[in-house]
């Protein structure tokens, strides 16, 4: 059994995974910063709300881990005019999608690849484009894909976040780890922190966790990223047994959101999820209610834990979902006026 297989997985979140955070996605991956989610390429429609009952993965709520990571020897390839990548032996490229150009990755990212022989650079953006892609769907797949473009550059910031935000979602702690760790080196940036963290819950070290997040400059992240660090601090309490200290952790201004972002979620189902443990179902359903209202991309799971707090069945109708209570709360608390919202809200799409 490998370390990253050996921390305990309690279902909670709406997934097979831990509780604490994107718990239940309740920790969903980030796309809200502009680095968090590798995947931003252009030519691939979004994920709505609830149209699938697949979440992106999250802090605290993590996916079981998969396969060992495969060897990371360097194998020759060839680009095919289809735009795939033919190779030979147990390390050859991972076949590319037809449509994994370079020029869908994101502009930011396409720079830091200019470090790179212009041969190379291509190919690795075509990596990082089917990476992007297969995230959600294929989180394996994405995975062999940015662990290919690790091996021809891994000194490139973009390429290590894309590594290590794959190797996170499938449950490599470890690797994720020293990825992270890395692209963070590399890029000076600190959007990392809540993976990087997580993944030390991820490893059984709460404690080590609760440190990287009191260590971190709080002031200099965005109100997403502070809220996230919160959530996998409530993890690792929740880890540590202190129920009453992870809900403390979550106790936060940004609880009164009413804007649609998949942080606010996240924040909502994680404060629900600790109030159901707690005994206190009144607010659970409360909190979990008002997660499914501003829940417009699907990244938890709050329509099924409020079905099952009222011994009810969730019925799909086409691509939604049929979920009266929620839908009346969305309708009177999630279009306030602009003028309302709080200015820290510039960084948070």
């Amino acid at each position: 059994m490998t370390d990253d297989s050996r921390s305990e997985r309690r279902d909670g979140s709406g997934t097979r995974n831990r509780k604490g955070f994107r718990s239940g996605r309740h920790g969903q991956r980030r796309r809200e910063s502009s680095r968090f989610g590798y995947g931003r390429v252009r030519g691939k429609s979004g994920q709505g709300r609830r149209s699938s009952r697949k979440k992106e993965a999250g802090y605290g709520d993590r996916p079981e881990p998969t396969t060992p990571s495969p060897s990371r020897e360097k194998q020759p390839e060839n680009l095919t005019s289809g735009g795939e990548t033919a190779g030979t032996g147990k390390d050859a490229a991972p076949q590319l999608p037809k449509n994994a150009h370079p020029h869908r990755l994101d502009l930011e990212i396409r720079k830091e690849l200019r470090t790179l022989p212009k041969f190379l650079a291509e190919l690795v953006a075509r990596h990082l484009v089917a990476a992007g892609d297969f995230l959600n769907e294929d989180p394996e797949r994405a995975y062999q894909h940015a662990l290919y473009a690790r091996r021809k550059a891994s000194r490139v910031g973009a390429v290590r976040e894309a590594a290590g935000i794959a190797a996170y979602l499938t449950g490599r702690w470890q690797e994720a780890l020293s990825d992270l760790r890395a692209a963070r080196r590399i890029t000076g940036q600190d959007i990392y922190l809540p993976m990087i963290a997580d993944c030390e819950r991820g490893l059984g070290r709460p404690e080590r966790a609760l440190e990287i997040i009191r260590e971190a400059p709080i002031d200099e992240l965005d109100v997403a990223h502070q809220v996230e660090l919160r959530i996998v601090a409530s993890g690792a309490r929740r880890d540590m047994g202190d129920l009453q200290g992870a809900l403390v952790e979550l106790q936060c201004p940004q609880l009164k959101e009413h804007r649609a972002r998949p942080w606010v979620a996240r924040l909502f189902y994680a404060y629900a999820d600790v109030l159901e443990e707690l005994g206190r179902k009144g607010e659970a359903r409360e909190y979990f209610s008002r997660a499914s209202a501003v829940d417009r991309e699907g990244v938890t799971d709050a329509d099924e834990r409020l079905a099952a707090l009222e011994g009810l069945e969730i019925v799909d109708v086409g691509d939604d979902v049929v979920w009266s209570d929620a839908e009346d709360f969305a309708l009177s608390a999630v279009e306030p006026e602009e003028s309302k919202a709080p200015a820290a809200d510039s960084s948070d799409q």
